[in-house]
């Protein structure tokens, strides 16, 4: 859970701060938030948590992680806001970095929400759809429907009327292709760490008679 949090934070706070751009041959120069490359670990996590402890238990780290969001938005905004000393003229880069705007922030985290739980969703339903076989295809298939439900909400609700449509479909085309291509390639150490889990904590959850209602703490 604390390793979670952690990731969340800094691919939600230092992540922005920076849009990057890279040359791909045939494809030209993409530009892309420099946090896209950190924020699927997240959802390694949500795929290691659920495989072998359950969606319940998912969930409640899902929910910590959202308020750990929600305090570190609400701590920007103070800091922001508070007056400046006179002899302290950074005001300007704190702003950029951290003066999201209510529309930003609440794209950022109803997206986070959404996303997680549907990857988690489809994975606990994949698991006993295919008797717990072919791990690969849950990890990869909860990873595109999560990322797809994330990308979709946080870039229509945050850039939807600021942007031109075409501009804000390619970014947000971009953004998805980058990071579901990162948790596929980081499948094999996903295989890993979960096989080690089942095999120290003696546990391989099946989400047979779980309710999968996101508003509930309990396990």
């Amino acid at each position: 859970m604390a390793a979670y949090v952690c990731v969340l934070l800094c691919s939600n706070l230092i992540g922005p701060a920076k849009v990057a751009a890279v040359h791909l041959p045939g494809l030209g120069t993409v530009s892309f938030l420099a946090g896209v490359l950190f924020f699927p670990i997240s959802y390694i996590f949500g795929d290691i948590l659920t495989e072998v402890y359950g969606y319940a238990r998912d969930r409640r780290v899902v929910w910590a992680g959202f308020g750990a969001l929600a305090f570190a938005s609400f701590m920007a905004a103070v800091v922001v806001h508070l007056p400046a000393a006179e002899f302290w003229h950074e005001q300007a880069a704190v702003e950029a970095i951290f003066g999201n705007t209510p529309r930003i922030i609440a794209a950022s985290v109803l997206a986070f929400l959404c996303g997680t739980f549907v990857n988690s969703y489809v994975l606990a339903k994949m698991k006993v759809w295919t008797a717990g076989r072919m791990l690969w295809s849950r990890i990869i298939g909860s990873t595109l429907c999560g990322e797809l439900v994330d990308s979709i909400l946080f870039y229509t609700i945050a850039f939807y009327g600021q942007w031109p449509a075409d501009k804000l479909i390619q970014v947000m085309l971009t953004q998805y292709l980058l990071k579901s291509g990162w948790e596929v390639l980081m499948t094999p150490v996903t295989y890993r760490v979960i096989a080690f889990l089942k095999r120290v904590e003696n546990e391989d959850y099946y989400d047979r008679h779980t309710n999968f209602t996101p508003f509930s703490l309990k396990t």
